[in-house]
């Protein structure tokens, strides 16, 4: 009996730490995304702001939780660049919007 619970709470285990991993590489996701639009809003880079907008909303899930991280990512690099931090110059910004791109794409791949 105690060697089916112990196999059962590891099976319980497993099945929540993936959910958890998933959530965690979602998240850094669109912070990095939503970092990126900040960095743009600052730097008065509408086009790089947009094109970052835009990924968001069309990959992301529409929740609310998911809208804040992106908000309050948005919102924490736009008053950083605000400190007088540099703006980057165009090929790093297409290099950071196209990383997180790209990230956004890896933790919200539709299942096959």
């Amino acid at each position: 009996m105690k060697r089916s619970l112990s196999a059962l709470a590891l099976t319980l285990f497993s099945l929540g730490a993936a959910p958890a991993f998933a959530a965690d590489a979602a998240t850094t996701a669109i912070q990095a995304i939503g970092q990126v639009n900040g960095m743009a809003l600052a730097c008065q880079q509408p086009a790089i702001s947009s094109r970052a907008r835009n990924a968001f909303a069309t990959t992301a899930p529409k929740t609310r939780e998911n809208g804040e991280i992106f908000e309050a990512a948005s919102s924490k690099a736009y008053l950083e660049q605000g400190k007088g931090a540099p703006c980057p110059d165009a090929p790093t910004f297409s290099r950071l919007l196209e990383a997180g791109e790209q990230g956004l794409q890896s933790a919200f791949r539709a299942p096959r």
